[in-house]
Order: structure tokens, then sequence, then C-alpha cells
């Protein structure tokens, strides 16, 4: 090839590059870049069709009757609306006004709030005491221990009731007999539910009964996650058992007390069967709670707005603990 023909040929003409040698976006004339259509693999979608079922019975058993329970709170639905199927007229915030200036609400709130924190407090105190001394016994009474406990988280509320109710009964409960053999005769007899502080003396006995097991199994697991090389080394160091308690087991396991006491505030706070049956479904207006409140308001009084407005300022209150419970749900799994 001569001079001439090399010049003739000019200059070689740039080859375009292939988007899809070095993954650039592709680009119109203007050099802005083009979007490319995602292709949905195959399959992607069907989590979402096999979770729709759990989507819908939750909001059919959840999310409704709360709508309906928003809405009827700012109603008057009294027995004829019911029965006739009439509109139900509306009156605002009327309920809630008459609600919160009730001075019996506020009774019956701090009547549960004292309830609720007796409960709360004899229960996660009892159930680490228990998951502690759980560590210290052999694995064969370890075992039966768990069975009986499971067994009794197992059993149905209105069987252990009739149990506490026959044993606090006055004329051949189990408690008026043993009381009586170290105060004497006169204690045989004695009627528990006619003072409210017994009576509920005797409902915080069946509701720390029935809450223990779930504790005590929980908090036992979180035991089993402390390092025992841990618990040796400040042994050796000289420390005491409140110490190594305190400085060693207690942050480890503290996530998961926070997470079940959390728990056991809203499920005490909530109580309604247990004073339901010891009562004999007629509790009396010095034994209710906020659950037995609403509930009496509703279908005693026939005021249906008024209960379910009861119903929902007890929601209010319990969406602050609600609220604790999930962030330290969520800091627990950030620490996992």
């Amino acid at each position: 090839m001569t001079a001439a023909d090399t010049k003739a040929a000019g200059p070689p003409v740039p080859v375009p590059r292939d988007p899809k040698a070095d993954g650039s976006p592709l680009s119109d004339e203007g050099g802005k870049p083009l979007k490319q259509k995602r292709k949905r693999k195959k399959g992607e979608l069907l989590p979402y069709f096999l979770i729709l079922p759990a989507i819908v019975a939750i909001a059919a058993v959840y999310l409704y009757p709360l709508a309906k329970t928003v809405i009827m709170s700012f109603q008057d639905m009294g027995r004829r609306e019911l029965w006739t199927g009439d509109p139900a007229p509306w009156v605002g915030f009327d309920q809630f006004t008459n609600i919160l200036g009730d001075s019996e609400f506020w009774w019956v709130t701090f009547r549960t709030v004292v309830f609720m924190a007796i409960c709360v407090t004899l229960t996660m105190g009892i159930g680490l005491l228990i998951s502690l001394l759980m560590r210290r016994l052999s694995n064969w009474v370890r075992l039966i221990l768990t069975f009986c406990m499971i067994a009794a988280w197992s059993m149905p509320l209105m069987v252990a009731a009739s149990i506490f109710r026959f044993m606090a009964d006055s004329d051949y409960g189990l408690i008026n007999t043993l009381i009586a053999k170290v105060v004497g005769d006169d204690w045989l007899g004695h009627n528990w539910y006619l003072d409210p502080v017994q009576g509920f003396a005797i409902i915080t006995l069946l509701v720390v009964w029935g809450a223990i097991p779930f504790v005590v199994v929980t908090l036992y697991a979180a035991l089993t996650q402390v390092p025992q090389e841990l618990e040796e080394a400040a042994s050796l160091d000289g420390a005491t058992s409140f110490g190594i308690f305190r400085y060693v087991t207690w942050p480890v396991i503290k996530p998961v007390f926070s997470m079940v006491s959390t728990l056991s505030v809203i499920w005490d706070f909530n109580v309604f069967g247990q004073i339901w049956l010891l009562r004999g479904s007629k509790p009396e207006p010095e034994y209710e709670t906020l659950g037995l409140y609403s509930y009496s308001k509703a279908f005693e009084s026939t005021s249906f707005s008024q209960g379910t407005a009861i119903a929902l300022i007890t929601v209010l209150l319990l969406s602050a603990v609600a609220v604790y419970y999930l962030r330290q749900l969520m800091k627990t799994g950030e620490v996992e």
C-alpha cells in the first residue's frame, strides 16, 4: 500500500460501543439514558399470592371490627338501631366528652392500672426467681417442673377459674380451712369477696398463676444464653451472687425481660375472663376494670356507642405500650 492510498482512506471510523459490554445504559440522540423495562422473573409474585389469604383474614378479624368500633363511637346506637337496622344518629365527640367527664370512668381506670401493676410485678418477680432456680436444678427435676408449668399454662381459663373459686369458697374452700388451722375456727365461713381488696387478691392469684409459666420458660431460655465463662470469671474475681447477676446476667436477659414485661402489661390491663368467672358472670361495680366497664355500658346499659368509645380509649391507652414493645423488638433484632 502506497502513501497516496493511505491518505485516500481517511481517518478510521469509530465503532459504536456495545452497551452490554461495559454495562453502560442505553442513551438516545440527545445523550439521555433510556429506561429499560425490567423483566419480572418467573414466580416473583407467588409469595404475595401465598400470603394474600392471611392478609384477608387479618383484615376481616381485626381491621373491620376496629373500623366499626371507631364509627360507632361517634354515633348514638341504642337497642332500637341495633334491632331495626336504622342508621344511628351522629353525635360527634359527645360520647368521649361524657366518658372523660365522668368520675366513675377515672376511678375504674385507676383501679385497672393498680391491678395491672400488682399483677405484672408479682408475675415478673416470681417468674424471674423460678427461672434462676431452674438453672440450679438437675435435668430431670427441671423437666418435671417445665412439664407442670406447661400443663398449668394450657389449662382452660374456665377450669382454672372454677378451681380457684372452689379454693376460695366461704364454706368448703381450702384457703379458709388452712387459715382456720392457724388463727382458729372463726375464720371458717369467711367470704373473700365482700371486701374488694380481698376479692382482688384472689383474682390476682389466678392471673399470676396463669401467667407465670410463660414468663419462666421465656426467661429460662434467655438465661441459657448467658456465657458461663463470664460468670465463673466474675466469681473468681470475688464478685458476690448479686454482683454476678447485676453485671453479667442481667445485661444479657434485659431485652427479653423488657419484652415479656411489656406483654404482661398489655395482657393484665385487659383482664376480663378471670374477674367475670370468679364473680359468677355478674361482677359488682367495685370489681369492674376497663374491659368490664365497657361491657357493662354496652350490654347492661344498652349504650353500645358508649361502650365502644370506652374500648377505643382503652386501645389508645395501650398504644404507647405497644409502640414501646415494637421498639424493643426491633432493638433486639438489631443486636442479633
